[in-house]
């Protein structure tokens, strides 16, 4: 085996790791592959020898080419993502594979990705890389020119985003399970009452339906989301329990096709948010092969 295999299969066993990181970044797994990649190039490119913490080498690397991208998205008014729903992690109840369960370390769920793509790229950076990845911020100060007090704050500037914008979802899944199950069982019934006693007061539901329809739908308090839920139910049959980023979901199926993906938060026993990813041209690119075992 050479050098260059050898290198090969020590960027390997980092992959999981920084595939999670860019994730958390970008909220695109396609795009979160693109910048494994190009930290495998610049990896390859300068050879493992002279790195002493090559995890850590790699960490970086992915955050700076992230950084990158997220300033140019920034800088493409025309190309404007406002509204789109991060690419979600969806598996079954039990039985998560390696890479799954990396990229849903610390149970981030669709309600904090959503929150992240509200950040301006440097905050979102020193939030990710410190608060969900512990990396120092003595290291993530050169990614963004500034202080290591100043990537401190910049990463408190975001955490008090975050903590303002989404509420502590409940961390049990059963509880979550039952939830979202008397959720269905309304909507399949046409319960507009069980509905309504489901459903935060102030809940939200983002549905991100594609470019061909206009991207994204966001409906807000209980009883246009109630309506909403009914008139979904129709369109959309058999419902199968799923993991949607760490918490309870739904992949809905139709004619035994995924035609959306339902991420749920549970607050204080109700449901604060429902994410719906139905673009089919991004749910034909998730990771569903569960669904035929």
């Amino acid at each position: 085996m050479d050098e260059r295999e050898l290198l090969a299969g020590r960027f390997e066993e980092h992959r999981p790791h920084l595939r999670a990181v860019a994730h958390r970044m970008l909220g695109s797994f396609s795009e979160a592959d693109d910048a494994v990649q190009e930290a495998w190039i610049r990896l390859s490119r300068t050879g493992g020898d002279e790195i002493g913490n090559l995890g850590g080498w790699l960490t970086t690397v992915v955050g700076r080419v992230c950084l990158d991208m997220l300033r140019s998205r920034a800088s493409r008014a025309e190309q404007s993502l406002e509204g789109r729903l991060p690419d979600p992690v969806v598996g079954p109840e039990e039985g998560l594979d390696p890479e799954h369960q990396a990229v849903l370390a610390d149970s981030v769920g669709l309600a904090l990705l959503v929150v992240l793509e509200t950040l301006a790229p440097a905050e979102r950076l020193a939030f990710v890389l410190h608060d969900l990845f512990g990396v120092p911020f003595e290291e993530i100060a050169p990614m963004v020119d500034r202080t290591p007090a100043a990537a401190r704050q910049l990463a408190s500037r975001a955490r008090r985003r975050v903590r303002g914008a989404a509420a502590a979802p409940e961390g049990d899944p059963g509880r979550q399970r039952r939830v979202v199950d008397a959720f269905l069982a309304a909507a399949r019934d046409g319960d507009f009452d069980a509905l309504l006693a489901v459903l935060d007061p102030e809940v939200v539901l983002q549905a991100d339906l594609g470019p061909a329809a206009g991207v994204s739908r966001v409906v807000r308090g209980a009883r246009a989301v109630a309506g909403q839920a009914l008139t979904f139910a129709r369109a959309a049959r058999a419902p199968l329990p799923a993991m949607v980023n760490g918490a309870a979901g739904v992949v809905s199926t139709a004619d035994g096709q995924p035609v959306a993906v339902l991420g749920f938060t549970v607050v204080d026993g109700r449901i604060a948010r429902i994410d719906i990813l139905a673009d089919p041209d991004r749910l034909a690119r998730l990771d569903l092969a569960f669904l035929n075992g």
